[in-house]
């Protein structure tokens, strides 16, 4: 067999430019500036993000940490380009889970994935990455922007996030849960960012088009409305915690009220949900009553 010169290949030539990534990273870094807060020490494009403890006057601070995505939500707004909130149900997945425990969400870093990087889209997405971060009073102080050719089809793309919060030693939640306690429950923007599998599925069945008009929502697409954003619980939770009215906190996500209610329970206590809430219209349709 006769030699061959060997054709030189670059990154762009396996399916990744650099050049949009860098031109994605300087687009948004005004978006990360507008969520800065006290205790954030420099701008994006280092190694790492810093945050200064001592800059937001904590006695005795614990740490918070949590991360996880939009799950397959994500698919809806995929196949129909509405991409201009997922980045709240994100950053909302995260703090909900922080506040819950009686802590400050303090800082926030997003992990972007996708098959050829299209810098407007992830603009959009970024873009209302930072909008939850506003809404929560964190800082958005980095993250991974990853083109996988051959991981994901182009236009595919996945997401996941990472928070830090802080509070107080003495005032971590739950505390002091006592027998006779009243439970309140805060009103949903709708399914939020879990159970969009089966959703997928019964919108499936229905035979209804995305862009039809929502059976529930009739001023929107049913992809609109079923694409409302996760709504972010941080202010009125915090402003109960600070009024010392708040002893537990349940973020009710993929296991439901049943699921979620005893992790934050004295062990041998139970819940009692005795007055009815008023029940969203999208879940009547999503289980019609029998």
């Amino acid at each position: 067999m006769k030699n061959r010169k060997a054709i030189p290949l670059t990154y762009r030539d396996a399916g990744v430019d650099i050049d949009a990534g860098e031109a994605l990273v300087e687009s948004i870094k005004p978006l990360a500036k507008e969520t800065s807060r006290s205790g954030v020490l420099g701008t994006l494009g280092g190694f790492g993000a810093l945050f200064d403890l001592k800059a937001i006057n904590y006695r005795d601070p614990v740490l918070v940490s949590t991360t996880d995505g939009v799950g397959t939500k994500l698919k809806i707004a995929i196949e129909t380009g509405i991409h201009e909130h997922v980045g709240i149900d994100l950053v909302a997945m995260c703090v909900n889970d922080i506040v819950v425990q009686g802590a400050e969400p303090l800082f926030f870093l997003d992990y972007f994935a996708t098959g050829k990087l299209d810098v407007k889209q992830a603009q959009l997405i970024i873009g209302s990455i930072a909008d939850g971060c506003k809404q929560a009073g964190c800082a958005l102080v980095g993250g991974e922007t990853t083109e996988m050719p051959g991981m994901y089809l182009n236009g595919d793309y996945d997401l996941a996030g990472f928070a830090v919060g802080v509070v107080e030693r003495d005032k971590l939640l739950p505390k002091d849960v006592q027998a006779g306690d009243t439970i309140l429950g805060l009103h949903s923007s709708g399914i939020h960012s879990n159970g969009f599998s089966l959703v997928r599925r019964i919108v499936e069945r229905s035979g209804l088009d995305w862009d039809a008009p929502s059976p529930f929502s009739p001023k929107l697409s049913l992809a609109s409305s079923l694409l409302t954003p996760t709504r972010i619980y941080t202010q009125p939770l915090l402003a109960l915690h600070k009024s010392k009215l708040l002893k537990a906190a349940a973020h009710i996500t993929g296991g439901g009220l049943l699921g979620n209610i005893p992790r934050v329970l004295p062990k041998g206590k139970t819940a009692l949900l005795d007055q009815p809430w008023e029940i969203p219209n999208i879940f009547s349709w999503l289980a019609p009553v029998k």
